[in-house]
């Protein structure tokens, strides 16, 4: 499958693309993932780093049932309770796509989630072979 990223030097200092374009492959549509606990039934409130990890977590293991991964997303749109969690949400998303390979997205600050502990909730689009 051919992909192609578009970017400046400040959108992959933010790590995104403003558009990301594919030839072939499969598309796979994301629901918005939550992480309120982590994967051991751990409370994850108040924690907001632990909280985006999870979901990538989450992300990512939803992805592989469908037979693709992390490096398949070419959209995300990510919705944050606080708006100064926004360039923290930046560099954890780093962490996932390190080869700089960033999907398009769009980061929306609103007033809360549907649980009171909740901080992040992402949903995606993903193209894989």
């Amino acid at each position: 499958m051919k992909r192609r990223y578009l970017s400046s030097a400040y959108q992959r200092s933010r790590s995104y693309s403003p558009a990301v374009i594919t030839e072939g492959g499969r598309t796979i549509w994301l629901a918005g993932h939550l992480a309120a606990e982590d994967e051991e039934g751990e409370s994850l409130a108040g924690d907001f780093d632990g909280q985006v990890r999870c979901v990538f977590r989450k992300l990512d293991a939803t992805l592989r049932e469908a037979n693709a991964a992390l490096a398949d997303i070419v959209t995300m749109t990510i919705f944050i309770v606080d708006v100064s969690n926004n360039t923290r949400f930046v560099e954890l998303r780093r962490e996932f796509f390190p080869d700089g390979s960033y999907p398009a997205s769009t980061l929306v600050t609103v007033a809360a989630l549907n649980r009171p502990e909740l901080m992040v909730e992402i949903n995606a689009i993903a193209i894989a072979p």
